[in-house]
Parts: structure tokens; sequence; C-alpha cells
């Protein structure tokens, strides 16, 4: 499984957003152990993103490590 380190903005975001917060840490951390979920690569910028209802997750990733940059509604997490 890939270490999961969070910047202190998505931390923020995730207080914000309580009544999802579980169910998106359940996610990233089954994309950590399997690879499995609704990720793409984004275009224009590094990164990817994971899809988790109406919210979205932009991260980016090494061989080791998931680093969480961003949390937000899907249509403001780009911005």
């Amino acid at each position: 499984m890939k270490e999961i380190a969070f910047e202190i903005s998505a931390l923020a975001a995730l207080r914000r957003h309580r009544s999802v917060a579980q169910a998106i840490i359940a996610k990233i951390e089954r994309y950590a152990e399997t690879g499995a979920g609704d990720v793409k690569m984004l275009t224009g910028r590094p990164g990817k993103r994971l899809r988790v209802g109406d919210f979205g997750v932009i991260f980016e990733e090494d061989a080791v490590t998931i680093r969480v940059l961003t949390v937000g509604p899907r249509g403001g997490v780009y911005d």
C-alpha cells in the first residue's frame, strides 16, 4: 500500500465537508491499496483526479506516496 500524505488545504477541505469526508478517505485508501477507482490524468497540469460522488480529489503520486493536494466539489476543485 502506498503512503498517503495530505496537504494542509486538503485536510481543511475535509473538515469543511465532514458529511462525505469518511467516504473520500475510504476511496483514497482503496486507490492506494489496489489502484482501483475513478481516476484520470489531468490535462493542462500535472497530477490525477479521483472522483468520489460529487467530489473530486486532486493528487500526485510516485512509486511509494500519494500526495493529496485538493479536495472539493467537482465544479470548483480544478480552479
